[in-house]
Protein backbone atom coordinates (compact mmCIF):
# COMPACT_ATOMS: atom_id res chain seq x y z
CA UNK A 1 0.00 0.00 0.00
CA UNK A 2 1.22 3.85 -0.57
CA UNK A 3 0.70 5.16 2.81
CA UNK A 4 1.49 8.76 3.86
CA UNK A 5 2.61 8.86 7.68
CA UNK A 6 2.09 13.21 8.65
CA UNK A 7 4.60 13.97 12.07
CA UNK A 8 7.30 12.33 12.25
CA UNK A 9 7.52 12.09 16.26
CA UNK A 10 8.12 8.89 18.68
CA UNK A 11 4.52 7.09 16.95
CA UNK A 12 5.34 8.62 13.54
CA UNK A 13 9.22 7.37 13.42
CA UNK A 14 7.85 3.59 14.73
CA UNK A 15 5.12 3.50 12.32
CA UNK A 16 7.24 4.61 9.44
CA UNK A 17 9.79 1.04 10.45
CA UNK A 18 7.27 -1.03 11.20
CA UNK A 19 5.27 -0.45 7.75
CA UNK A 20 8.12 -0.60 5.92
CA UNK A 21 9.43 -3.42 6.81
CA UNK A 22 6.34 -5.01 5.99
CA UNK A 23 6.84 -4.03 2.76
CA UNK A 24 4.59 -1.04 2.23
CA UNK A 25 5.81 2.34 0.35
CA UNK A 26 6.01 4.75 3.05
CA UNK A 27 6.06 9.04 2.70
CA UNK A 28 6.81 10.79 5.67
CA UNK A 29 6.19 14.25 5.78
CA UNK A 30 7.00 16.81 8.75
CA UNK A 31 7.89 20.44 9.17
CA UNK A 32 11.17 19.51 10.76
CA UNK A 33 13.63 19.07 8.11
CA UNK A 34 16.06 17.41 10.53
CA UNK A 35 13.43 14.99 11.93
CA UNK A 36 12.12 13.91 8.35
CA UNK A 37 15.80 13.38 7.21
CA UNK A 38 16.37 11.38 9.88
CA UNK A 39 13.02 9.01 9.62
CA UNK A 40 14.06 8.62 5.84
CA UNK A 41 17.14 7.19 6.47
CA UNK A 42 16.98 5.67 9.25
CA UNK A 43 13.43 3.78 7.70
CA UNK A 44 14.81 3.67 4.00
CA UNK A 45 11.66 6.20 3.17
CA UNK A 46 10.62 8.78 1.12
CA UNK A 47 10.99 12.29 3.27
CA UNK A 48 9.24 15.55 2.54
CA UNK A 49 9.13 18.52 4.51
CA UNK A 50 5.66 20.33 4.88
CA UNK A 51 2.77 20.95 6.74
CA UNK A 52 0.57 18.38 6.34
CA UNK A 53 -2.92 21.00 6.98
CA UNK A 54 -1.88 22.35 3.72
CA UNK A 55 -4.09 21.20 0.36
CA UNK A 56 -0.40 21.96 -1.37
CA UNK A 57 1.76 20.30 0.46
CA UNK A 58 -0.57 17.44 1.06
CA UNK A 59 -0.68 17.35 -3.76
CA UNK A 60 3.12 17.57 -3.70
CA UNK A 61 3.97 14.74 -1.36
CA UNK A 62 1.40 12.23 -3.62
CA UNK A 63 -2.04 12.06 -1.69
CA UNK A 64 -3.55 11.35 -5.14
CA UNK A 65 -1.76 8.43 -5.41
CA UNK A 66 -1.91 7.35 -1.56
CA UNK A 67 -4.22 4.33 -0.25
CA UNK A 68 -4.15 5.92 3.01
CA UNK A 69 -2.81 8.97 5.11
CA UNK A 70 -2.27 8.63 9.19
CA UNK A 71 -1.67 11.99 10.96
CA UNK A 72 0.14 11.48 14.19
CA UNK A 73 1.29 14.71 15.09
CA UNK A 74 1.18 16.38 18.14
CA UNK A 75 -2.08 18.27 17.96
CA UNK A 76 -5.37 16.55 17.60
CA UNK A 77 -6.99 19.68 15.56
CA UNK A 78 -4.03 19.57 12.66
CA UNK A 79 -4.41 15.57 12.74
CA UNK A 80 -8.31 16.07 11.67
CA UNK A 81 -7.55 18.67 9.62
CA UNK A 82 -4.88 16.66 7.44
CA UNK A 83 -7.35 13.53 7.61
CA UNK A 84 -10.04 15.94 5.96
CA UNK A 85 -8.08 17.65 3.42
CA UNK A 86 -6.67 14.08 2.30
CA UNK A 87 -10.01 12.75 2.11
CA UNK A 88 -11.37 15.88 -0.32
CA UNK A 89 -8.38 15.59 -2.29
CA UNK A 90 -6.65 11.91 -2.47
CA UNK A 91 -9.89 10.45 -1.56
CA UNK A 92 -7.86 8.39 0.40
CA UNK A 93 -8.54 6.37 3.74
CA UNK A 94 -7.41 8.20 6.67
CA UNK A 95 -6.21 7.90 10.35
CA UNK A 96 -6.04 10.17 13.23
CA UNK A 97 -4.42 9.71 16.42
CA UNK A 98 -7.00 11.97 18.42
CA UNK A 99 -5.93 12.16 22.93
CA UNK A 100 -7.62 14.61 23.96
CA UNK A 101 -10.46 13.35 26.26
CA UNK A 102 -13.05 15.51 24.86
CA UNK A 103 -12.72 14.89 21.29
CA UNK A 104 -12.77 10.99 22.07
CA UNK A 105 -16.08 11.38 23.86
CA UNK A 106 -17.22 12.99 20.59
CA UNK A 107 -15.06 10.76 18.30
CA UNK A 108 -18.46 8.82 16.45
CA UNK A 109 -19.89 12.60 15.33
CA UNK A 110 -16.42 13.37 14.30
CA UNK A 111 -15.30 10.31 12.59
CA UNK A 112 -18.81 10.23 10.15
CA UNK A 113 -18.12 14.43 10.08
CA UNK A 114 -14.54 14.06 8.95
CA UNK A 115 -14.86 11.04 7.15
CA UNK A 116 -12.10 9.46 9.26
CA UNK A 117 -11.29 5.62 9.04
CA UNK A 118 -9.63 4.67 12.25
CA UNK A 119 -8.60 7.29 14.88
CA UNK A 120 -7.02 5.92 18.25
CA UNK A 121 -6.33 7.81 21.07
CA UNK A 122 -2.59 6.25 22.50
CA UNK A 123 -3.25 6.84 25.79
CA UNK A 124 -6.89 5.23 25.90
CA UNK A 125 -5.16 2.39 24.06
CA UNK A 126 -2.38 1.82 26.25
CA UNK A 127 -4.98 1.98 29.42
CA UNK A 128 -6.78 -1.03 27.92
CA UNK A 129 -3.61 -3.06 27.25
CA UNK A 130 -2.88 -2.36 30.67
CA UNK A 131 -6.48 -3.43 32.25
CA UNK A 132 -6.12 -7.08 30.24
CA UNK A 133 -2.36 -7.37 31.67
CA UNK A 134 -4.02 -6.90 35.36
CA UNK A 135 -6.97 -9.10 34.10
CA UNK A 136 -3.91 -12.01 33.72
CA UNK A 137 -1.45 -10.64 36.64
CA UNK A 138 1.20 -13.67 36.05
CA UNK A 139 1.38 -12.67 32.53
CA UNK A 140 3.90 -10.50 30.96
CA UNK A 141 1.76 -10.18 27.79
CA UNK A 142 -1.68 -10.79 26.56
CA UNK A 143 -2.69 -10.79 23.39
CA UNK A 144 -6.01 -12.15 21.67
CA UNK A 145 -7.40 -13.71 19.05
CA UNK A 146 -11.17 -15.37 17.70
CA UNK A 147 -12.38 -12.01 19.02
CA UNK A 148 -11.44 -12.54 22.32
CA UNK A 149 -12.45 -16.44 22.64
CA UNK A 150 -8.51 -17.38 22.62
CA UNK A 151 -5.56 -15.86 24.76
CA UNK A 152 -1.68 -16.26 23.95
CA UNK A 153 -0.40 -15.47 27.12
CA UNK A 154 3.78 -14.83 27.85
CA UNK A 155 5.04 -16.51 31.33
CA UNK A 156 8.46 -17.09 33.01
CA UNK A 157 8.28 -20.79 34.56
CA UNK A 158 9.05 -20.55 38.21
CA UNK A 159 11.12 -22.53 40.20
CA UNK A 160 9.39 -25.69 41.23
CA UNK A 161 6.65 -25.56 38.59
CA UNK A 162 5.61 -28.94 37.30
CA UNK A 163 6.73 -27.39 33.95
CA UNK A 164 10.39 -27.17 34.65
CA UNK A 165 12.02 -30.38 33.32
CA UNK A 166 8.75 -31.27 31.40
CA UNK A 167 9.31 -32.50 28.19
CA UNK A 168 6.61 -31.12 25.69
CA UNK A 169 5.50 -34.58 24.53
CA UNK A 170 4.52 -35.33 28.42
CA UNK A 171 2.35 -32.23 28.86
CA UNK A 172 -0.89 -33.42 28.25
CA UNK A 173 -0.49 -36.64 30.67
CA UNK A 174 1.06 -34.21 33.59
CA UNK A 175 -1.07 -30.84 33.28
CA UNK A 176 -4.62 -32.08 32.15
CA UNK A 177 -5.66 -28.81 30.52
CA UNK A 178 -6.14 -27.61 27.09
CA UNK A 179 -3.20 -25.45 26.69
CA UNK A 180 -0.46 -25.69 23.93
CA UNK A 181 3.38 -24.31 24.63
CA UNK A 182 4.50 -22.62 21.14
CA UNK A 183 6.88 -20.36 21.67
CA UNK A 184 9.95 -20.60 24.37
CA UNK A 185 12.52 -17.65 24.80
CA UNK A 186 15.82 -19.27 26.97
CA UNK A 187 18.81 -17.57 27.11
CA UNK A 188 18.22 -14.84 24.42
CA UNK A 189 17.59 -17.78 21.94
CA UNK A 190 13.56 -18.08 20.80
CA UNK A 191 12.95 -21.92 19.79
CA UNK A 192 9.04 -22.47 18.49
CA UNK A 193 9.90 -26.25 20.39
CA UNK A 194 8.46 -29.78 19.14
CA UNK A 195 7.37 -32.79 21.72
CA UNK A 196 11.30 -33.83 22.47
CA UNK A 197 12.19 -30.15 23.78
CA UNK A 198 12.34 -29.76 27.64
CA UNK A 199 11.05 -26.58 29.56
CA UNK A 200 13.61 -25.45 32.27
CA UNK A 201 12.79 -22.91 35.07
CA UNK A 202 13.59 -19.31 33.82
CA UNK A 203 11.80 -19.93 30.47
CA UNK A 204 10.03 -17.53 28.88
CA UNK A 205 7.30 -19.13 27.15
CA UNK A 206 4.24 -18.30 25.21
CA UNK A 207 0.59 -20.18 25.39
CA UNK A 208 -2.43 -20.29 23.75
CA UNK A 209 -5.01 -21.37 25.74
CA UNK A 210 -9.02 -20.28 25.41
CA UNK A 211 -9.65 -17.57 27.64
CA UNK A 212 -12.12 -19.81 30.56
CA UNK A 213 -8.88 -21.78 30.83
CA UNK A 214 -6.50 -19.30 32.01
CA UNK A 215 -6.64 -19.41 35.37
CA UNK A 216 -6.67 -23.22 35.67
CA UNK A 217 -3.98 -23.71 33.96
CA UNK A 218 -1.94 -21.37 36.09
CA UNK A 219 -2.89 -22.84 38.98
CA UNK A 220 -1.86 -26.65 37.93
CA UNK A 221 1.41 -25.17 36.84
CA UNK A 222 2.37 -23.72 40.10
CA UNK A 223 2.01 -20.00 39.15
CA UNK A 224 0.01 -17.85 41.33
CA UNK A 225 -2.95 -16.80 39.92
CA UNK A 226 -4.30 -13.83 42.39
CA UNK A 227 -7.16 -11.47 41.73
CA UNK A 228 -6.77 -7.92 41.47
CA UNK A 229 -8.53 -5.77 43.54
CA UNK A 230 -6.10 -2.89 45.40
CA UNK A 231 -4.66 -0.56 42.66
CA UNK A 232 -2.51 2.01 43.02
CA UNK A 233 -1.41 4.47 39.88
CA UNK A 234 1.48 6.71 40.47
CA UNK A 235 1.18 10.17 37.80
CA UNK A 236 -2.23 11.86 37.43
CA UNK A 237 -2.03 11.99 33.72
CA UNK A 238 -4.55 10.93 30.61
CA UNK A 239 -3.54 7.54 30.66
CA UNK A 240 -3.69 7.23 34.11
CA UNK A 241 -7.35 8.92 33.94
CA UNK A 242 -8.27 6.32 31.63
CA UNK A 243 -6.43 3.36 33.32
CA UNK A 244 -8.65 4.50 36.88
CA UNK A 245 -11.73 4.67 34.78
CA UNK A 246 -11.72 1.44 33.42
CA UNK A 247 -10.69 -0.17 36.31
CA UNK A 248 -13.34 1.52 38.40
CA UNK A 249 -16.05 0.41 36.07
CA UNK A 250 -14.95 -3.23 36.53
CA UNK A 251 -15.15 -2.88 40.58
CA UNK A 252 -11.57 -2.52 41.37
CA UNK A 253 -10.41 -0.01 44.61
CA UNK A 254 -7.77 2.90 42.93
CA UNK A 255 -5.84 5.36 44.71
CA UNK A 256 -3.79 7.70 42.04
CA UNK A 257 -0.87 9.77 44.21
CA UNK A 258 -0.29 13.42 41.66
CA UNK A 259 1.92 16.02 42.60
CA UNK A 260 0.13 18.75 41.20
CA UNK A 261 -2.57 20.00 43.41
CA UNK A 262 -4.69 21.91 40.17
CA UNK A 263 -4.54 18.33 38.84
CA UNK A 264 -6.07 16.29 41.75
CA UNK A 265 -8.91 18.82 42.20
CA UNK A 266 -9.77 17.74 38.22
CA UNK A 267 -9.02 14.26 38.80
CA UNK A 268 -11.46 13.94 42.36
CA UNK A 269 -14.36 15.63 39.95
CA UNK A 270 -13.88 12.82 36.89
CA UNK A 271 -13.30 9.98 39.35
CA UNK A 272 -15.26 10.18 42.65
CA UNK A 273 -15.32 6.76 43.43
CA UNK A 274 -10.93 6.71 43.18
CA UNK A 275 -8.55 7.87 46.40
CA UNK A 276 -6.96 10.59 44.68
CA UNK A 277 -3.95 11.70 47.16
CA UNK A 278 -1.69 14.81 46.28
CA UNK A 279 2.11 13.93 46.70
CA UNK A 280 5.29 12.35 45.67
CA UNK A 281 4.99 8.92 44.55
CA UNK A 282 8.59 8.42 44.76
CA UNK A 283 8.95 9.37 48.44
CA UNK A 284 8.94 5.78 50.75
CA UNK A 285 7.46 7.34 53.37
CA UNK A 286 4.75 8.63 51.79
CA UNK A 287 4.10 5.02 49.67
CA UNK A 288 4.15 3.35 53.04
CA UNK A 289 1.64 5.50 54.78
CA UNK A 290 -0.74 5.02 51.89
CA UNK A 291 -0.35 1.20 52.04
CA UNK A 292 1.91 0.26 49.27
CA UNK A 293 2.09 -3.47 50.69
CA UNK A 294 -1.31 -3.73 50.81
CA UNK A 295 -1.55 -2.99 46.82
CA UNK A 296 -2.17 -5.88 44.15
CA UNK A 297 -1.13 -3.61 41.35
CA UNK A 298 1.28 -1.02 41.43
CA UNK A 299 1.31 1.41 37.99
CA UNK A 300 4.22 3.59 37.46
CA UNK A 301 2.60 6.41 34.91
CA UNK A 302 4.65 9.69 35.82
CA UNK A 303 6.07 11.78 33.30
CA UNK A 304 9.45 10.69 33.89
CA UNK A 305 10.90 7.57 33.30
CA UNK A 306 13.62 7.88 36.07
CA UNK A 307 10.64 8.23 38.60
CA UNK A 308 8.77 5.53 36.85
CA UNK A 309 11.74 3.08 37.26
CA UNK A 310 12.66 4.02 40.61
CA UNK A 311 9.22 3.48 42.24
CA UNK A 312 9.03 0.30 40.20
CA UNK A 313 11.96 -0.82 41.47
CA UNK A 314 10.91 -0.07 45.21
CA UNK A 315 7.60 -1.76 44.43
CA UNK A 316 9.25 -5.04 42.96
CA UNK A 317 11.10 -5.34 46.22
CA UNK A 318 8.63 -4.23 49.23
CA UNK A 319 5.84 -5.82 47.76
CA UNK A 320 4.05 -8.91 46.25
CA UNK A 321 2.17 -6.47 43.94
CA UNK A 322 1.31 -6.52 39.90
CA UNK A 323 3.98 -3.68 38.76
CA UNK A 324 3.80 -1.54 35.18
CA UNK A 325 6.49 0.85 33.74
CA UNK A 326 5.41 3.06 31.89
CA UNK A 327 8.72 4.16 29.12
CA UNK A 328 9.01 6.94 27.19
CA UNK A 329 12.49 6.65 25.85
CA UNK A 330 12.72 4.00 23.53
CA UNK A 331 17.04 4.07 24.94
CA UNK A 332 15.49 3.12 27.85
CA UNK A 333 13.43 0.36 27.10
CA UNK A 334 16.33 -2.31 26.25
CA UNK A 335 17.66 -1.24 29.30
CA UNK A 336 15.13 -2.05 32.01
CA UNK A 337 13.81 -4.86 29.81
CA UNK A 338 15.94 -7.29 32.22
CA UNK A 339 15.31 -5.20 35.32
CA UNK A 340 12.45 -6.16 37.60
CA UNK A 341 9.96 -3.53 36.96
CA UNK A 342 7.29 -6.01 35.77
CA UNK A 343 5.55 -4.73 32.50
CA UNK A 344 6.65 -2.17 30.44
CA UNK A 345 4.14 0.33 28.64
CA UNK A 346 5.12 2.23 25.54
CA UNK A 347 2.29 4.14 24.19
CA UNK A 348 3.97 4.77 21.28
CA UNK A 349 4.47 0.91 20.05
CA UNK A 350 0.48 0.34 21.28
CA UNK A 351 -0.55 3.05 18.69
CA UNK A 352 1.81 1.49 16.04
CA UNK A 353 0.28 -1.83 16.82
CA UNK A 354 -3.30 -0.41 16.71
CA UNK A 355 -2.65 1.15 13.43
CA UNK A 356 -0.71 -1.91 12.22
CA UNK A 357 -3.47 -3.84 12.68
CA UNK A 358 -6.35 -1.73 10.90
CA UNK A 359 -3.79 -2.08 7.90
CA UNK A 360 -3.97 -5.52 7.54
CA UNK A 361 -7.44 -5.98 8.02
CA UNK A 362 -7.71 -3.08 5.19
CA UNK A 363 -5.05 -5.87 3.32
CA UNK A 364 -7.70 -8.56 3.97
CA UNK A 365 -10.48 -7.09 2.55
CA UNK A 366 -8.42 -6.54 -0.93
CA UNK A 367 -6.86 -10.51 -0.43
CA UNK A 368 -4.87 -11.12 2.74
CA UNK A 369 -6.34 -13.82 4.56
CA UNK A 370 -4.72 -12.52 8.06
CA UNK A 371 -7.40 -11.56 10.24
CA UNK A 372 -4.97 -10.40 13.31
CA UNK A 373 -1.19 -10.38 13.86
CA UNK A 374 1.18 -10.37 16.67
CA UNK A 375 4.33 -9.41 17.09
CA UNK A 376 5.98 -11.44 20.25
CA UNK A 377 9.62 -12.16 22.08
CA UNK A 378 10.90 -7.95 20.80
CA UNK A 379 9.79 -9.12 17.18
CA UNK A 380 11.35 -12.10 16.24
CA UNK A 381 8.21 -14.31 16.32
CA UNK A 382 4.72 -13.69 14.51
CA UNK A 383 1.61 -14.75 16.04
CA UNK A 384 -0.73 -14.98 12.98
CA UNK A 385 -4.56 -15.89 12.66
CA UNK A 386 -5.57 -16.68 9.54
CA UNK A 387 -9.14 -17.02 7.87
CA UNK A 388 -9.47 -20.25 5.55
CA UNK A 389 -11.16 -19.52 2.53
CA UNK A 390 -12.79 -22.01 0.35
CA UNK A 391 -10.10 -22.06 -1.97
CA UNK A 392 -7.17 -23.11 0.30
CA UNK A 393 -5.58 -26.22 -0.14
CA UNK A 394 -5.28 -27.02 3.54
CA UNK A 395 -8.58 -27.52 3.71
CA UNK A 396 -10.08 -30.99 4.77
CA UNK A 397 -6.39 -31.79 5.56
CA UNK A 398 -5.36 -33.27 9.21
CA UNK A 399 -2.52 -31.66 10.38
CA UNK A 400 -0.34 -34.69 10.56
CA UNK A 401 -0.37 -34.97 6.99
CA UNK A 402 0.32 -31.14 6.59
CA UNK A 403 4.66 -30.69 5.67
CA UNK A 404 4.63 -26.77 6.77
CA UNK A 405 7.77 -24.53 6.97
CA UNK A 406 10.29 -25.03 10.18
CA UNK A 407 9.92 -22.92 12.98
CA UNK A 408 6.27 -23.12 12.47
CA UNK A 409 3.23 -24.12 14.77
CA UNK A 410 -0.35 -24.70 14.23
CA UNK A 411 -1.43 -23.78 17.94
CA UNK A 412 -5.09 -23.38 17.95
CA UNK A 413 -8.35 -23.46 15.52
CA UNK A 414 -11.06 -21.86 16.04
CA UNK A 415 -14.45 -23.27 14.35
CA UNK A 416 -18.16 -22.31 15.54
CA UNK A 417 -17.71 -20.55 18.69
CA UNK A 418 -15.63 -23.48 19.55
CA UNK A 419 -11.92 -23.19 20.84
CA UNK A 420 -9.86 -26.36 19.47
CA UNK A 421 -6.16 -27.06 20.88
CA UNK A 422 -5.32 -28.89 17.91
CA UNK A 423 -3.60 -32.85 17.56
CA UNK A 424 -2.06 -34.57 14.84
CA UNK A 425 -5.92 -36.05 13.95
CA UNK A 426 -7.78 -32.34 13.84
CA UNK A 427 -8.09 -31.18 10.25
CA UNK A 428 -8.42 -27.57 8.68
CA UNK A 429 -11.78 -26.54 7.57
CA UNK A 430 -13.20 -24.23 5.48
CA UNK A 431 -14.75 -21.09 7.86
CA UNK A 432 -11.77 -21.56 10.46
CA UNK A 433 -9.80 -19.19 12.44
CA UNK A 434 -6.30 -20.93 12.23
CA UNK A 435 -3.98 -19.36 14.62
CA UNK A 436 -0.02 -20.07 14.19
CA UNK A 437 3.19 -19.05 15.34
CA UNK A 438 6.18 -18.34 13.60
CA UNK A 439 9.47 -16.65 13.02
CA UNK A 440 8.99 -16.48 9.05
CA UNK A 441 7.92 -13.08 8.23
CA UNK A 442 5.54 -12.14 5.19
CA UNK A 443 3.04 -14.81 5.36
CA UNK A 444 -0.47 -13.86 4.10
CA UNK A 445 -2.42 -16.56 3.87
CA UNK A 446 -2.35 -19.78 5.68
CA UNK A 447 -1.55 -22.27 2.79
CA UNK A 448 1.91 -20.20 3.04
CA UNK A 449 2.52 -22.72 5.77
CA UNK A 450 3.29 -25.73 3.75
CA UNK A 451 7.01 -26.11 2.24
CA UNK A 452 7.35 -25.70 -1.58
Amino acid sequence: MNIIIAGCGKVGQTLAEQLSNEGHQITVMDMNQDTVQTVSADCDVIGYIGDCTSFRAQYEAGIRETDLLIAVTDADEKNMLACLIARKTGHCQTIARVRSPQYSDEIGFLKEELGLSMSINPESAAAHEMVRLIQVPSALEVDTFAKGRVNLIKLVIPEGSVLSGLRLRDYYPKVKESALICVVERGGEVVIPDGNFILQAGDRISVTLPLFSVNAFLNKVGIKAKRIKNVMIAGGGTISYYLADNLLRAGLNVKIIEKDEERCRTLTEKLPKAMIINGDATDRSLLFEESVTDMDAVCSLMHSDEANILLSLFASKNTDAKVMTRVHRKSYEDMVSEMPVGNIISTKKITAEYIARYIRSMQNSVGSAVETLYRMMDGRVEGLEFSVGSSSILAGTALKNMTIIPNTLICCIYRNRKVIIPGGNDTIEVGDSVIVVTTKKGLNDIDDILMP
